[in-house]
């Protein structure tokens, strides 16, 4: 009987997967933005060795080149400085991916963390946390990030400092709206009852029904994440020249519009695409998970 009983909860287990792939796989969108985040990490992590001129990420100088259209010998055209456009927006989305990965691997469990203490154990905890939460989220995002990077040197390293003191706020607030609902399940006061501490209530009964939020709330922010470091390096409180970043590379290319336009065309492009297909990755895992919007 014992081996039947496990039998159905494998069996249970492989048609939920199953069921929540099927979902996944049936939304085009969702597979078209898999395989735009695919082509970005590949392109990123091979950047060396995909990129005809990787040594033009430098501050190399050819004025013999400058201002190039696109052509076969540089796809993308070249800058104000002679270097092809097209290598150094592949190292450009390298760096956004790397203030992606910095940003949300450090807010995403601060917050999550923050959120589940919360809604657990409410009185005072919750309060506390609640009113630090609510604090932040009362500062509007860009100005408060323009106050910290106009504080710090211009790099990569601060730009991702001042993006996270903001963006684990709206993971904590969702992970305690979860949480305090969960807290108040029959399985939670049964665990408590059989004798489960608070650690192992937190992290093996409540923070696995938190899984699939998280998920879709972390995909759908690394677009965010990808737009906000943009933004400040266009206005120049990002990562600096000669670095290659997206947002300083059509900061720079703007001052030639109209006559060289793939200067600002071409990153420009590249933001869409790497922002789209994280958007499009998170409404299939939201459609996966089936998740309520």
């Amino acid at each position: 009987m014992a081996d039947m009983n496990m039998l159905d909860a494998s069996d249970r287990g492989l048609s939920s997967g199953y069921m929540m792939w099927y979902r996944f796989s049936r939304n085009p969108a969702a597979v078209i933005g898999t395989l735009i985040i695919l082509s970005v990490l590949v392109l990123a992590v091979f950047a060396p060795w995909l990129t005809p001129y990787p040594k033009h990420v430098g501050a190399v100088v050819d004025f013999r080149a400058r201002h190039l259209p696109p052509d076969t010998a540089h796809w993308f055209g070249t800058d104000k400085a002679g270097r092809d456009i097209f290598s150094r927006t592949i190292f450009g989305l390298r760096i956004s991916l790397l203030l992606v990965v910095g940003v949300l691997g450090i807010s995403v469990p601060v917050g999550a963390v923050l959120g589940l203490l919360a809604g657990y154990f409410g009185s005072w905890v919750e309060k506390l946390i609640s009113g630090l939460t609510n604090v932040m989220l009362a500062m509007p995002p860009l100005v408060m990030a323009l106050a910290v990077s106009n504080l710090l040197e211009p790099n990569l390293m601060n730009a991702m400092i001042a993006i996270t003191l903001l963006w684990w706020t709206w993971h904590a607030r969702l992970i305690y709206t979860v949480s305090k609902s969960i807290a108040s399940e029959d399985y939670i006061e049964a665990a408590r009852l059989a004798g489960a501490g608070p650690i192992h209530i937190l992290f093996r009964e409540i923070l696995p029904n938190c899984i699939p939020v998280i998920s879709v709330k972390t995909t759908l922010d690394a677009a965010f994440v990808i737009l906000f470091g943009a933004t400040l390096s266009f206005l120049g409180f990002g990562v600096k020249p000669p670095t290659p970043d997206l947002g300083s590379m059509v900061a720079d290319g703007r001052q030639f519009m109209p006559d060289y336009w793939w200067e600002v065309l071409c990153p420009g492009l590249a933001v869409l695409y790497v922002t789209l297909g994280f958007n499009l990755l998170g409404d299939g895992l939201r459609d996966m998970f089936d998740v309520e919007s």
